[in-house]
């Protein structure tokens, strides 16, 4: 019988990593949780999560963080961003990609809020991907950030890696997912993409990832990697 990946010291390995590159100031955590952090304990942290994971897609972290950060100080609330043109829209979060498409997916989503559900962001995966602009990974990432709850959120990164280490075999991010439901223990969901994004990001690159670095190698098959270092 094939044996499964040993979740217990992936896990350990890569948040310690994590709290080591972190004191070092070496890195910041993704934009998306460090927002949710900033928010924690205010009413606001749902909508401040959705949002800014709405502007993320397609576009870097240091941008996504800052376009955030100007438009919630403008559109604290659904009912706020409401108050303003698209116009001013457009010109807080440019320069995110599609940022004009995001722009009208956002008063669709604020409108949405405010005429069914009190201008609340729903805690629930099904009527969060009703949500113009809202896939699968942007409602994981608002359940898992903005509620706590149990999520697996699978990007780029959290899909390349589990591919590339042999966790998984897979097509697209949804199908990652899905399989990671079936064989991730449940204690792990929610911090699985906080973890692999940032590790995605400075050691498991797509392209030449640094693998003689790597905290997880034994756990690592190195599916279709080429030149590494």
């Amino acid at each position: 019988m094939k044996k499964g990946p040993d979740w217990g010291t992936i896990y350990k390995n890569l948040v310690s990593w994590r709290k080591k590159i972190l004191s070092l100031t070496l890195a910041e955590d993704p934009a998306i949780t460090a927002i949710a952090a900033e928010h924690e304990g205010e009413s606001s942290k749902p909508w401040a999560v959705l949002l800014s994971t709405i502007l993320s897609l397609r576009t870097k972290d240091e941008i996504t963080r800052s376009a955030s950060m100007r438009l919630l100080e403008r559109a604290p609330s659904p009912k706020k961003l409401l108050s303003l043109s698209v116009r001013e829209i457009e010109g807080l979060i440019y320069p995110v990609g599609f940022y004009r498409n995001k722009t009208a997916s956002l008063i669709k989503t604020a409108e949405i809020l405010l005429t069914q559900y009190e201008g609340l962001v729903p805690a629930d995966l099904d009527a969060l991907l009703e949500l113009p602009g809202v896939g699968r990974k942007t409602a994981n990432l608002v359940i898992t950030e903005a509620f706590d709850m149990y999520g697996i959120c699978v990007d780029i990164h959290v899909h390349r890696i589990c591919n590339r280490a042999g966790w998984v075999e897979t097509i697209n991010p949804d199908k990652t997912e899905m399989k990671l439901r079936e064989i991730l223990p449940k204690k792990y969901w929610k911090n699985l993409n906080t973890l692999l994004v940032l590790y995605g990001q400075k050691l498991c690159r797509p392209q030449s990832p640094f693998c003689s670095r790597c905290v997880i190698g034994e756990h690592c098959l190195r599916r279709d990697v080429g030149r590494s270092r």
